[in-house]
Order: structure tokens, then C-alpha cells, then sequence
């Protein structure tokens, strides 16, 4: 397992997923540097990577759905369904306003145990948005993965909402 983490992280630092700069992160928080995982995730190679690490983690007989947030999350979890078998669900930011008007897209059923994953969290507050949004539509979360922690708290706020965190890396991985 040290081992497949290592490699993602060679990965991602061959393909320069840290940037360096003046950024503004989605917490609205300011940084110096940015973890550019739009870039990570449509890369095959990267994604495939992180599907495996993420499988190799999951009870695959103790799931009934994945899950993550639009946008940054639909790739892994597309790729992580794609090799459990384990149906998917799409959760939007907000409901729109035609068609369906569905906040979450899939087949979530009532008492679903459904593990939720993001690509980058800082504070983990479209994280917990996420999971709130799955457990007032009846879905049963007890866990999150994210690729890239930014070590800004997102771990002990989604532990203050009964949720545990994993990380694949830390930034500190990087830095």
C-alpha cells in the first residue's frame, strides 16, 4: 500500500500538480500555491492510479454506492465505480432548475451505505455539503476519501460531523 502511494505521488509531481502563485482557494481562503487536480484527474494514468489505491481501500461487500461532488469528484468516482462495480451517484452543488430538479443524480436508496469522494479539501466544506446532501436524501455516510489534503482543518471538520476523512496524500507529501 506505501508503495502505491508513493507512486502517486511521483505522479502527480511529475505532471506538476502543485502550482506555485497567488491563488484563491474555494474556502475562500488565499494561498501560495494550488493543488491543480482537474489536471490529475483527466489524466488516465493518474486516475487509473487513484481508482486502484481507492479500491484496494474499500469493503467492496459493505458499499451500495459511491459518491462525490460536481466536478472535480465525477472522474474518480466514475473510475472507482467502474472497477467495484459499485453503482455511482452525482451530487450536484445545487438543484437545477429543469428537468428532474434532483440535487443528487443515481439510484440512491433509503438506508444506502455510500462512501463519498472529493479530489482536494481544505476546510472540507463542499465535502461536508456533499455528505449532507446524501444523508437528507436517506444515504448512510460514514467515510470520505480525498486525493489531496491541504491540512487545513478538513479532516477535524468532517470528524465533528461524524465522518471520517481519508487521504491518499497530504500536500505535505508534496511541500
Amino acid at each position: 500500500m506505501e508503495n502505491t502511494k508513493k507512486q502517486l505521488i511521483k505522479l502527480l509531481k511529475e505532471n506538476n500538480i502543485v502550482k506555485y502563485g497567488k491563488f484563491t482557494l474555494s474556502s475562500g481562503k488565499e494561498s501560495n500555491y494550488y493543488v491543480d487536480m482537474k489536471k490529475a484527474i483527466t489524466d488516465p494514468i493518474i486516475l487509473s492510479k487513484i481508482a486502484e489505491i481507492i479500491y484496494e481501500k474499500l469493503d467492496v461487500n459493505d458499499i451500495d454506492k459511491v459518491a462525490g461532488p460536481a466536478l472535480g469528484a465525477i472522474p474518480i468516482v466514475t473510475a472507482v465505480s467502474i472497477l467495484s462495480s459499485i453503482p455511482m451517484l452525482m451530487i450536484r452543488k445545487e438543484k437545477k432548475g429543469y428537468g428532474t430538479s434532483e440535487l443528487i443524480e443515481g439510484d440512491l436508496k433509503k438506508d444506502d451505505k455510500v462512501i463519498v469522494f472529493e479530489d482536494v479539501t481544505t476546510t472540507g466544506g463542499s465535502l461536508i455539503k456533499a455528505i449532507k446532501a446524501v444523508s437528507e436524501n436517506g444515504g448512510l455516510v460514514q467515510k470520505a476519501f480525498v486525493i489531496v489534503d491541504r491540512d487545513e482543518g478538513a479532516i477535524d471538520n468532517l470528524k465533528r460531523e461524524g465522518i471520517i476523512l481519508e487521504p491518499l496524500v497530504s500536500v505535505n507529501d508534496f511541500l
